[in-house]
């Protein structure tokens, strides 16, 4: 005698259809880019329009397989999402990119690193920034002394490597 389980019904998955969707977008947008480009493949047949549109179809295949899937409802149950890790990576790019020119790159992108750093849990932030400004300082005098690379200078480089 066999007992059968009782499986409740499978729902479809908004999010993946949304998913979906997306892909569709991006790559029908990839296609339509790809049309407008001179296809200058000459005797090989490959040019610059050939890798956008492999990627632009591969994207719309995986959203045909994405909505497939969505329907059947044979998505793994998802872990509940956090949203206030991701609000402090977002404050920390918004932050990044309103200092930059006005305080300079290391000041500017050690705040973004402390807020990086506490969206993936370290809560000390006045510990992370200086940490944060004193690598992305070392980055800057990388770019900007050895390789000769423009990078927004602030008050804190302008303090080591003062203009010439």
């Amino acid at each position: 005698m066999s007992v059968s389980r009782y499986e409740p019904p499978r729902r479809r998955d908004t999010a993946a259809l949304i998913i979906a969707a997306g892909l569709v977008v991006i790559g029908g947008v990839m296609l339509w880019d790809s049309a407008r480009l001179a296809d200058l493949g000459g005797y090989s047949g490959v040019g610059p329009a050939s890798v956008p549109r492999v990627v632009g179809f591969a994207l719309m295949g995986l959203a045909v397989w994405t909505a497939v899937e969505a329907l059947r409802g044979d998505f793994p149950q998802r872990a509940p999402q956090n949203a206030l890790p991701v609000l402090w990576i977002v404050a920390g790019l918004a932050a990044q990119l309103m200092l930059l020119h006005v305080a300079g790159f290391s000041i500017a992108t050690g705040i973004l690193f402390a807020f990086t750093a506490r969206a993936f849990g370290k809560r000390n932030l006045a510990t992370t920034i200086p940490i944060g400004i004193v690598v992305s300082f070392v980055v800057w005098a990388i770019f900007s002394q050895l390789l000769m690379l423009h990078l927004p200078a602030g008050p804190l480089e302008h303090l080591i490597f003062p203009r010439g």
